[in-house]
């Protein structure tokens, strides 16, 4: 496995080569949220699929595909002065914070391997307060052709 360094250094080179897409790739220039939203929903369900399947290479070329895709949307909205990946990732961060006061609470615990079982209440009490759209339905399509 790869350290903390080679990991924040391959998602600095992803951030890289987004820029020189946006900037020299006039596909890339042209997209939009809009346009390369069914193209998102698309790697979703390959993800979906590979992970169903057991297929852990596939796992991890499809998890690369969709972290590409974060990354655009949030070039995306740097360009329109809306936010940018920092932006996202602090509000994940803040989220999984907030949403795990086991782990990060002033109470935390100092047990080192967590258990399997969930602990009861404290995933769901924070979401019912943050909580301010309806949930999608649980379903499960076959992934799309290719």
């Amino acid at each position: 496995m790869h350290t903390q360094e080679e990991k924040t250094a391959a998602f600095s080179r992803l951030l890289s080569i987004m820029d020189e897409l946006r900037e020299k790739c006039p596909w890339n220039a042209a997209q939009t949220m809009e346009t390369i939203r069914p193209m998102t929903e698309e790697e979703v369900y390959e993800l979906s699929d590979a992970i169903l399947r057991g297929d852990r290479a596939g796992t991890a070329k499809e998890i690369g595909d969709l972290l590409y895709h974060m990354v655009f949307y949030a070039r995306i909205a740097e360009e329109e002065g809306s936010f940018d990946i920092a932006d996202s990732i602090a509000k994940v961060c803040d989220k999984m914070v907030f949403r795990h006061p086991h782990v990060f609470g002033p109470h935390a615990g100092s047990r080192r391997r967590p258990r399997r079982s969930p602990i009861p209440g404290n995933w769901s009490r924070p979401r019912r307060k943050t909580a301010t759209r309806r949930s999608f339905p649980a379903f499960r399509m076959p992934c799309p052709p290719s």
